[in-house]
């Protein structure tokens, strides 16, 4: 067994992560065999010692069957609506199949402001941990009811990665409808299934295909690797696996399946995942190719001499790209100033600006290189 599998399957915390598809069909919206399949895992997962955090999909697909809908809504208030009949449906169900294990759960419906707004995200995070120390197992979903373009996290498997930072998890299970990545389209011969990804150049070769038209989710292989990117960058190993290996894939001694994704860097502070991963970018700052040298080599402040462009509407406290020669970001950080004050301090020394204004434009322990 591999460093990677060794350590997801001694992993005390796992945040696990289940999409429309491995719960519901088009035909007969929500499959209870296939939802008591998953539970059974989790719960068995649960009883070898590890605590366990679920992002389940699922809502608008478990409403389109009750409502007489075909296929999956393309207009907002319809798949508001069904997400708003199914996520009752999906909880009760959850919680009548936990119930056979004397589990009980909470239902945690965020959205992307939730995870944008610092305040915000700091509740999930104590909510969450709450509920792990209360012994319920939290089953998270965004919130499509309420949820709307402008303020969607996008995809369930970049919330399940955004997820695991929150609660510290010890590794990330993604599951899907294929048993893991392959270096190509997995429905044409040929294709060989990748077991291990121990670096990102590891992906250069990876052919990845778009879901198909009649899917019930929004997520695809490409969405499962930005969110490995997303966990494996900030220490978290991954495993990616079909739903139906859920059992050997939860299971500390079972078989070897799906895909595993080695961490491929430290794991960094909830703050700076935060601005990395999740904050609401509002403006962007130019720098010079000395600022650029001094924020990534030397992970110095940003001071007013190496800025040279201002871009957006921002004020002192807001998140903004920080951007080398060519237009290219290179950092993020918590900005000290407003748009307006910045275009009379950039580029100028320290010594030549009024005291109010010799304070860093960002602040090193507010930066995170991108």
């Amino acid at each position: 067994m591999s460093d990677t599998r060794a350590a997801i399957a001694g992993a005390r915390r796992v945040v696990v992560k289940v999409g429309s598809s491995s719960l519901s069909s088009l035909a007969g919206g929500l499959d209870l065999a296939r939802l008591h399949r998953l539970v059974d895992a989790l719960a068995a997962r649960r009883t070898s010692g590890s605590q366990v955090v679920l992002v389940s999909s699922g809502a608008i697909a478990a409403g389109l069957a009750p409502l007489g809908l075909a296929r999956r809504p393309r207009d907002l208030a319809t798949q508001q609506a069904a997400a708003s009949v199914g996520q009752l449906l999906l909880a009760h169900a959850y919680s009548a199949s936990f119930l056979r294990h004397d589990q009980r759960i909470g239902q945690v419906l965020l959205t992307a402001d939730d995870m944008i707004r610092r305040s915000h995200y700091k509740n999930a995070q104590r909510t969450l941990e709450r509920l792990l120390g209360l012994d319920v197992l939290p089953v998270v979903n965004e919130n499509d009811t309420v949820a709307t373009d402008e303020i969607r996290v996008g995809d369930n498997d970049r919330l399940a990665a955004l997820v695991a930072h929150i609660v510290g998890a010890d590794a990330l299970v993604l599951l899907s409808d294929v048993d893991g990545l392959y270096d190509g389209d997995p429905r044409r011969p040929g294709s060989t299934l990748v077991p291990e990804v121990a670096a990102p150049e590891d992906l250069a070769a990876v052919t990845v295909a778009k879901p198909g038209q009649g899917s019930l989710g929004t997520g695809g292989m490409a969405t499962k690797i930005t969110a490995a990117a997303m966990a494996t960058a900030s220490g978290i190993p991954v495993l990616l696996a079909a739903a139906e290996d859920v059992a050997d894939a939860l299971d500390p001694n079972g078989p070897k399946v799906g895909t595993a994704f080695r961490p491929s860097g430290r794991r960094m502070s909830a703050r700076r995942f935060w601005m990395k991963h999740a904050a609401d970018v509002r403006g962007s700052l130019d720098l010079d190719a000395g600022a650029v040298a001094a924020v990534v080599d030397r992970h110095r402040s940003l001071l007013a001499p190496g800025v040279h462009g201002v871009q957006g509407d921002f004020v002192s406290g807001d998140v903004v790209d920080l951007l080398g020669p060519g237009g290219v970001v290179v950092a993020r950080g918590v900005v000290n100033y407003d748009a307006a004050e910045l275009p009379g301090i950039i580029g100028k020394r320290s010594e030549d600006l009024p005291r109010a204004y010799r304070r860093e434009i960002v602040h090193a322990d507010d930066l995170v290189i991108v």
